[in-house]
């Protein structure tokens, strides 16, 4: 057994804006005995000198990579790491979790930016949203804006409450009032707030949190959204290449997202599938892999648009655009079912318990799925949706394109059959606990 001491755990200690002040009694005294103080400049200031006689190490860029890295260049010493408020709220605390394990971690929490604005707001904090443009596009905010909700977005600087107020008003959200809270738990704090509309507050304090009361203008070109799959065609910019709403929702709940799953979208057209499968939950993520390269550039637009800018899309021809991407837990193909190979291509990318849905709308596409269906099981229906249309002054049916779909999780290996072992190993069991018994008998005789 090995008599090396453990290893010294890395501290990370969260700062307010009214920096030392604002630090617990424990926190104050595991950076004044670290030997390496790593941190961003603006926190890095914030520590007094005299207290503070660490080796002070500014973060460089990129960070992620730096982490490991500067974890073993100071293995040994005690090293304290600054975050921003709560460390693990979209902090520096996930990467160091991640890059070296929970365990290696002592962390000291501070409230964060969201805690103290839903305390100078009156929200309740599990009934706010919560947005970052950190290092992020602001179009993620527009999956979040429906009547009534409050979002924060937590800012990535002094512009952001312009972009913000912009977005508002190109989604239809220009009566959102805004309010725009600085230096939040500081002797500097500021608010000052107006509508998206008429927003022309010049940029403020770097250092904010941007509180939004969402507000829909009744009259606003932009269609309404809602929170489930289906939504309105009119959403997306379109040739034609798009999953109509209804089969859209049909197809999205064979899927069957789940957070933090992984989608391919072969065949991806105007995008749709995959951006409705990221609205279903933050977490989830897609890959639409598209041939034309102006319906991809459509794609990323569309996905900008409703709020998942994170979409990624892979220009080029399936099956050979598939090699390289990562595994996924489910995969949808709207379009190149013809083409061989791609059907098996998705059917082998997906791990035991994955789910595949595909859509076909020609007897030649339809004629693949009824072979697969034969071979793999799962599910065929066929769905036909019809609209009412004027008819002279009447109104009649018209009907659009049937669609079959066919959906199938992959079966897992059958396990071992080890019952008969199991019954060999009882006799077995039997056969030693009668040995056993006899000769207790002759050791009492």
């Amino acid at each position: 057994m090995s008599s090396a001491p453990p290893p010294i755990p890395v501290t990370v200690v969260g700062l307010g804006a009214d920096g030392w002040a604002g630090l617990t009694a424990a926190a104050r005294a595991a950076l004044a005995s670290a030997e390496v103080l790593i941190g961003g400049p603006r926190q890095l200031d914030l520590l007094p000198a005299a207290e503070c006689g660490g080796l002070r190490v500014p973060w460089p860029s990129p960070l992620r990579p730096a982490v490991p890295r500067l974890a073993a260049e100071h293995a040994g010493r005690r090293i304290a790491v600054l975050a921003s408020g709560d460390p693990m709220f979209y902090g520096i605390g996930r990467a160091l979790s991640e890059e070296l394990g929970p365990q290696a971690l002592l962390v000291h929490p501070h409230p964060s930016s969201v805690s103290y604005a839903c305390a100078r707001l009156g929200w309740p904090v599990e009934d706010t949203e919560v947005v970052t443009v950190v290092g992020r596009p602001v179009a993620r905010l527009a999956a979040a804006l429906h009547e009534g909700r409050r979002v924060l977005v937590l800012s990535a600087g002094a512009a952001s409450p312009g972009e913000i107020a912009a977005l508002l008003r190109e989604r239809g959200f220009g009566p959102s009032r805004m309010r725009v809270l600085e230096q939040l738990g500081s002797e500097r704090e500021d608010a000052y707030e107006g509508t998206a509309d008429t927003w022309d507050h010049a940029p403020g304090d770097p250092l904010n949190v941007v509180a939004v009361d969402c507000r829909r203008d009744p009259d606003a070109a932009v269609p309404r959204l809602g929170a489930t799959p289906g939504l309105p065609d009119a959403a997306y910019e379109h040739n034609g290449q798009l999953t109509k709403r209804h089969v859209r929702a049909a197809t999205l709940c064979a899927l069957a997202p789940a957070p933090g799953e992984l989608l391919w979208d072969i065949g991806g057209g105007s995008g749709s599938i995959g951006i409705e499968w990221m609205r279903t939950h933050p977490s989830c993520r897609a890959v639409s892999v598209e041939r034309v390269p102006d319906r991809a550039e459509r794609i990323t637009r569309n996905a900008a648009a409703l709020g998942v800018p994170g979409l990624r899309v892979v220009t080029g021809a399936a099956p050979a655009a598939l090699a390289g991407l990562p595994a996924p837990d489910a995969v949808f193909i709207g379009g190149g079912l013809t083409v061989p190979g791609v059907l098996e291509a998705a059917w082998e990318a997906l791990a035991p318990g994955g789910r595949l849905v595909v859509n076909a709308v020609t007897l030649e596409s339809e004629a693949v799925l009824t072979e697969h269906y034969r071979r793999h099981g799962g599910e065929l229906v066929k769905l036909a949706v019809a609209h009412a249309v004027p008819v002279g002054g009447f109104t009649g049916w018209r009907q659009a394109m049937p669609v079959t779909q066919w959906s199938v999780t992959k079966p897992r290996p059958p396990q071992p059959d080890t019952s008969a072992a199991t019954a060999a190993d009882t006799a077995a069991a039997a056969v030693d606990i009668d040995i056993d018994i006899d000769t207790a008998n002759e050791k009492d005789q």
